[in-house]
């Protein structure tokens, strides 16, 4: 028994396939991550020609069948090019580490609005103009947010002791919450390996909880070691999660490294 579907969606990914065909993974509010083959979309005067920019937002139509992992995309619909933001290195590295993302953390045929939501509202705020480290690190906190993976930066668990302007917070090695420094070490050294936060990097991600990213924009610009620590703790809270790091952040690092930038 099958069912046609039409919906608005933002394109993740575009692998070529066969006689043609392109293999076309979406995101969608209602229905979660699909993966469908459009067919002849290689083709010089496909009806899909155009259409299918990476990280694009458009209206797809599908027919899909009970039992089959792929859909069939019978129509691609361009409601909002992010072309401009694959202009530059920088921009290419960091749209295919937030697709990757979406790729790896959305799950198939099931409702998406918080993730669909984020995606979305990154890319319009990059298209606006919003920096790139910023977009990069709030996106990927909030990813893991809604995963229920990220560790409220508020007080540690352990002594109910609240992190403050003169108080840092500590991610154990291996751990999966903040700590106080002095709950960390058990009083003593802390364990080698610990990810130290600092009071503005906490202040941070509180604002990442509670406040949009264009309105983070707007304010003084955080520093570059603030963006480095938030950067550090979603790895690490990332890599155990998945079992390994994200590709795209690996390429993305190493490539923007080598260049000088952060």
């Amino acid at each position: 028994m099958g069912r046609t579907l039409t919906c608005e969606a933002l394109l993740l990914d575009t692998v070529d396939l066969h006689d043609g065909d392109r293999i076309i993974t979406f995101l969608t509010c209602e229905h979660g991550k699909k993966r469908g083959v459009a067919r002849g979309a290689k083709r010089k005067y496909s009806r899909f020609s155009g259409q299918l920019q990476p990280l694009a937002k458009v209206t797809v139509g599908w027919y899909e069948k009970e039992g089959r992992d792929l859909v069939r995309i019978s129509s691609v619909d361009l409601l909002r090019p992010a072309g401009r933001l694959q202009e530059e290195l920088e921009g290419i590295l960091l749209t295919g580490y937030l697709a990757d993302h979406m790729i790896e953390f959305a799950q198939e045929n099931e409702e998406s609005e918080h993730l669909y939501r984020l995606l979305d509202s990154t890319l319009e705020a990059l298209l606006a103009g919003v920096e790139a480290n910023l977009a990069a690190r709030y996106f990927e906190a909030w990813v893991l947010r809604l995963s229920g993976i990220f560790p409220p930066p508020w007080e540690c668990p352990l002594c109910g002791q609240e992190f403050g302007a003169d108080r840092a917070a500590v991610l154990p090695p291996n751990g999966d919450a903040l700590l106080c420094a002095q709950c960390a070490g058990e009083g003593g050294t802390l364990p080698r390996r610990s990810l130290r936060l600092t009071p503005p990097a906490l202040d941070f991600l509180r604002q990442i909880g509670r406040r949009r990213l264009v309105d983070l924009a707007r304010q003084s610009p955080q520093s570059a070691e603030t963006l480095a620590q938030v950067e550090q703790l979603c790895g690490e809270l990332r890599r155990p999660f998945l079992g390994r790091e994200l590709k795209s952040y690996t390429m993305m690092r190493q490539t923007l490294d080598r260049l000088g930038h952060r």
